[in-house]
């Protein structure tokens, strides 16, 4: 009797012995536990964020810059137009922007968008839109943005 439980405790140590080299073994030959992620996981995860994260903030202010330039090319034809259609009303040119409101050819003089100011450059010449044209005065209107368009020409010449 004696001896079959020093025989059964013998199996067990065994099976307890097998059991741990086979873990020991699993772990060796590259079988990961289920602890977390190494580092190196950590850092490729986290600078494919970055790069992806870059792409998409070049790729905002670039349409943003696009929006600004587009809506500057709709304010600058809005009020040459303001400026055409009073000049043939009242025979005359205006003589600022602020002839345009006050005749309510505009509402408001707009906010230049790319510099974020009503900093317009207006131009006064000597060009009459019809025979019955009394004066001259306000021709055209520019940007005062020193910068430069994504088409490579300065916001000035506009």
């Amino acid at each position: 009797m004696a001896r079959n439980i020093r025989i059964g405790r013998m199996k067990e140590a065994m099976t307890k012995s097998n059991e741990l080299r086979v873990m020991s073994v699993a772990r060796s030959s590259g079988e990961r536990s289920a602890r977390g992620f190494t580092l190196i996981e950590l850092m490729i995860v986290l600078s494919i964020i970055v790069i992806l994260v870059g792409i998409a903030v070049g790729s905002y202010s670039q349409s943003v810059r696009r929006a600004r330039e587009a809506v500057l090319k709709t304010d600058l034809q809005t009020m040459r137009q303001a400026i055409d259609n009073y000049t043939m009303d009242k025979q005359q040119a205006p003589q600022s922007l602020d002839d345009l409101v006050s005749a309510h050819y505009m509402r408001e003089i707009p906010i230049d968008p790319v510099c974020q100011a009503m900093d317009w450059n207006p131009h006064f010449g000597d060009t009459v839109l019809s025979p019955e044209q009394t004066t001259v005065g306000l021709d055209d209107v520019f940007s005062g943005c020193d910068q430069t368009g994504s088409n490579g020409a300065q916001y000035t010449t506009w």
